[in-house]
């Protein structure tokens, strides 16, 4: 049952703890008259009184699962606050297994938190400031008396019971046979009484107990603990034991309690754990103890940690602590093999070899030698005592493997290249060669502008010539690159240009370049080289009767992504200098036959060209970047896990910024709103037309939504997945217009709101003299709208991926000659490549939900060569999910420009609520 927001909490302790009660109250409804009630001393006038009050008597354990429950968010009460904050406290304490065994004081059984440390009183203190009224108002002692429990006490009852709580299993009472300390029911144990009083730490204390290593002043004196007390009231009173027996009284005093006392318990508890404490106990007066080397050895590893777990602290010298060495990896120049051509193979494995620092400085062969032959855990180095650490001896012994991405990407800011799930990674340097490529990488944002090369025809423009640079200078050396710009920037112009670069006297090109990209771009690719560069061969290889016999070695190739499935091994064989995918999105999936297929044409370098590097998922980008960088990123099961996951679901900022830093000298994105990059486009104008549905609509679109919730609530996994989607189809086929979701032709006047708006704009854009882009992702859509507006006598063209090659660029010379004013054009087909600046106004029938795929759809018309304003409009239906869905891509837009991506899987992972309030038709 989930917690009121403006409930109250308090505790009501019990013997034994375990039987303790969480009392919630102040919340309507949920503690009627009549039903358990607790006494409480509330305030009445300018004093206090008893009050009876209704309440929820929760036992510890169902309490802890509301507490947690309660949201940060939800802003409780301050009682539920400090004791939503007092479970973690005790939760935190039963985790790191502070838990003691006891004997109440009526007898029974009991487990209490601790022993506990100087830090968990403080926290505890702390969280006993912040405590109101409300969270410690249950009456104690007798009707004569208005007390209650301060804080501090209140807090340690509360965190003994949930230590009492959980300790409790039936599994031990099976497998011990024995019901003390393990049934949650009651055992009378009072002989055991004085026993426990010996072997358990006080929950408080007076005194904390600990030892303080003192370090010899040459290589082969002793190494002694001595035995010490820290006032928990006053952490800063530190006492050596040998001073305790002559104290003054003053100083005993603030030590509190009994402390000779307590530090013989502690000195019993820690012998336990670590026997040469045990001779401490044979002294009249404890006070130091001389080790030995394995002893020694031994407190500096596992021996500290079990002596903190008895309550009894290990405390280094500053000066041991400052000397500890530390290491650093250095990954060598890779080997003549690991080169290809000018580049590198980031999947080879490097040379790696551990050097040993001590406060940053290497350390000699010599020392290195004196330290891996330590017969002691502490070697003199340097004027210091440093601790022999197996574990950096071993390191030093056995290099590590790491392959040359993940190196390059640790020394872009990427994740540490040695991270492992035990420990920490040392740092990761880069020597020789690989140094140098790192360095030229990350310096890669300020190559210098260059000019118009040998070949080219036109005059390219500041950010192109950037362009220019950058792809000159990723190829060169050898690790490709994603060109990100928006469409309309000119691309294709620069990868033109970039092929006459590398093509000219001098350059280092030695094969032709292989251009992959749609059919719908084919013509578009010809026509460019034919106008930029018109003394490069171009030779298509497509139709039925394509060769690559004679080609020209300083020409380009082009071909489309079906036939590079179909004829890949006869394209392998070319020693292409450059292979370019444009619209490369087409290859999102690394598992898919193109992706494939594409990875196995070598070329001396690659580049990718789209406008979406981030399409839906991260992993999108993995696939651009591991085929024209292969290994950079790592495998696609470890980026999934250590990157795709924490940035995409977690939103780890810090996970993001790394993935940045390692993807930014790789990718070159600019875009037509950035300052100064396309000052002479027009203005582009977004106008969101939110429409009524008809009452035709709203009826199926009602029915809809509640027989698919039946089904999806009933499902579970993919088949649940599958539901959600279809549900959404539907939804958006009835937005659209009913005869598209009941796969009619007719009629259709009157039964859409968006039909309507779309004929109000239409008319106004041809009485203007003007021209429209009509995007829908439904090629359904788009037939029942040229349909319709023919009937009217509007001219139209329909463009969807069934349209070939030829047909296509009729289309669009026709549409760019002004011939027809309405292009009708599906959003998959027709939303990248084109040229179609005759347009301006853009209408998004229906929303594609992914705002870089409307964008790029929305850029045929608005893109260099346009000089007049353009108009977008986007049709939304009132009240249903697209209204919603318009809201949220405002915000994934924003993660979306920090390389996370759209699309509707998010939709399908939504639980039951959350869907039908996403998807219920609003008034």
């Amino acid at each position: 049952m989930p917690v009121a927001p403006a409930v109250q909490v308090t505790f009501l302790p019990g013997s034994p703890p375990r039987l303790g009660r969480v009392a919630l109250w102040g919340e309507p409804g949920r503690a009627p008259a009549g039903g358990p009630t607790f006494t409480a001393v509330v305030k009445a006038g300018d004093g206090v009184r008893r009050k009876e009050i209704d309440a929820r008597l929760l036992p510890v354990g169902e309490a802890i699962d509301e507490l947690l429950a309660i949201a940060p968010h939800a802003a409780p009460t301050a009682s539920a606050a400090v004791w939503v904050a007092a479970a973690h406290l005790a939760l935190d304490l039963v985790a790191r297994g502070r838990m003691l065994p006891a004997v109440t004081a009526d007898g029974f059984d009991a487990w209490r938190a601790g022993p506990l440390d100087p830090s968990d009183l403080e926290r505890r203190e702390s969280l006993a400031d912040l405590f109101p009224p409300e969270a410690h108002c249950a009456a104690e002692g007798g009707r004569g008396r208005l007390l209650v429990a301060h804080p501090t006490d209140l807090l340690a009852a509360f965190t003994d019971a949930v230590a009492d709580h959980l300790a409790r299993s039936p599994l031990a009472v099976a497998a011990t046979g024995d019901r003390r300390f393990a049934s949650p029911d009651p055992v009378a144990v009072a002989e055991l009484a004085g026993w426990l009083g010996e072997v358990a730490a006080p929950a408080t204390g007076g005194a904390s107990i600990g030892l303080r290593l003192d370090l010899p002043d040459g290589p082969d004196g002793d190494i002694d603990a001595v035995l010490q007390l820290r006032s928990t009231a006053d952490p800063s009173l530190v006492v050596d034991a040998a001073r305790l027996w002559d104290a003054p009284a003053a100083v005993v005093d603030r030590l509190g309690g009994d402390p000779e006392a307590e530090l013989l318990l502690a000195l019993r508890r820690g012998s336990r754990v670590w026997a040469p404490l045990g001779r401490l106990l044979d002294a009249a007066r404890p006070e130091r103890l001389r080790l030995s080397d394995d002893e020694a050895e031994a407190l500096l590893g596992d021996g500290a940690l079990a002596l903190a777990d008895a309550g009894i602290e290990v405390r280094w010298p500053t000066e041991l602590v400052a000397g500890a060495v530390s290491l650093r990896a250095v990954a060598s120049t890779p080997s003549p093999g690991a080169v290809a051509g000018s580049g590198l193979d980031l999947d080879a494995v490097l040379t790696v070899r551990y050097e040993a620092l001590l406060e940053g400085s290497a350390l000699t062969a010599q020392e290195l030698e004196q330290l891996a032959e330590a017969k002691r855990p502490l070697v003199r180095l340097r004027g210091q005592w440093v601790v022999a650490d197996p574990t950096v001896i071993e390191r030093l012994r056995r290099p590590p493997r790491v392959r040359a991405g993940e190196a390059l990407a640790e020394a872009l800011g990427g994740p540490p290249a040695l991270a492992t799930a035990d420990d920490d990674a040392p740092e990761l340097v880069l020597d020789g060669w690989l140094a140098g490529l790192a360095a030229a990488v990350a310096s890669v944002d300020q190559v210098t502008e260059l000019g118009e090369p040998p070949g080219l025809d036109a005059t390219l423009r500041h950010y192109q010539r950037r362009g220019l640079a950058w792809l000159d200078t990723m190829c060169e050396l050898g690790l490709g690159g994603v060109l990100a710009d928006d469409m309309g920037l000119g691309k294709t112009l620069q990868v033109v240009a970039l092929h006459c670069r590398r093509h000219r006297d001098g350059g280092p090109a030695d094969g032709p370049t292989l251009v992959v990209c749609p059919t719908s771009l084919l013509a578009n690719w010809e026509r460019e080289i034919a106008r930029f560069a018109p003394g490069v061969p171009v030779h298509r290889f497509h139709g039925g009767d394509r060769s690559l016999d004679g080609i020209d070695r300083s020409g380009v190739v082009l071909c489309t992504y079906g036939v590079l499935r179909r004829d890949r091994p006869r394209l392998a064989e070319v020693g292409w200098d450059l292979v370019v995918a444009d619209e490369a999105q087409h290859v999102k999936n690394p598992l898919a036959r193109t992706s494939r297929e594409l990875r196995r044409v070598p070329a001396a370098a690659r580049v990718a060209l789209t406008g979406t590097p981030v399409e839906n998922r991260l992993t999108d980008l993995w696939a651009l970047l591991d085929w024209t960088t292969p290994g950079l990123l790592g495998p696609l099961d470890r980026f999934r896990r250590t990157v795709a996951v924490p940035v995409e679901r977690d939103r780890d900022a810090e996970a993001t910024e790394r993935f940045a830093a390692v993807v930014r000298p790789f990718l070159l994105r600019r875009r037509k709103i950035d300052p100064g990059i396309a000052p002479e486009l027009p203005p582009r104008t977004i106008t969101d037309h939110v429409v009524p549905l008809t009452a035709e609509q709203a009826t199926l679109y009602t029915a809809t939504v509640r027989d698919a919730m039946e089904l999806i609530e009933e499902k579970q996994g993919m088949a649940r997945r599958g539901l959600v989607l279809k549900l959404l189809t539907a939804l958006k086929q009835i937005c659209n217009h009913p005869a598209q979701y009941l796969a009619e032709t007719g009629p259709l006047p009157g039964r859409s709101g968006k039909l309507t708006a779309l004929d109000e704009l239409i008319d106004v854009v041809v009485a203007e003299g003007a021209s429209t882009l009509v995007f829908t992702q439904y090629v359904s859509m788009a037939r029942l709208l040229d349909a319709h507006l023919s009937s009217r006598g509007i001219g139209t063209a329909v463009l969807h991926g069934g349209v070939s090659a030829r047909s296509r660029e009729a289309m669009v010379d026709r549409f760019q000659a002004g011939e027809f004013p309405v292009f009708l054009l599906s959003i998959k087909a027709g939303g990248v490549g084109l040229n179609l600046t005759q347009a301006t106004h853009v209408v998004h029938y229906d929303r594609w939900w992914n705002p870089a795929v409307e964008e790029q759809a929305s850029d045929r018309a608005w893109r260099i060569g346009q000089d007049q304003p353009v108009q977008v409009h986007r049709l939304v239906c009132e009240g249903t999910l697209e209204d919603r869905i318009a809201e949220l891509l405002e915000r994934k837009r924003e993660l979306a420009d920090a390389v996370v991506g759209g699309g509707e899987g998010w939709i399908t992972e939504m639980d039951d609520d959350a869907l039908a309030a996403l998807v219920e038709l609003g008034s």
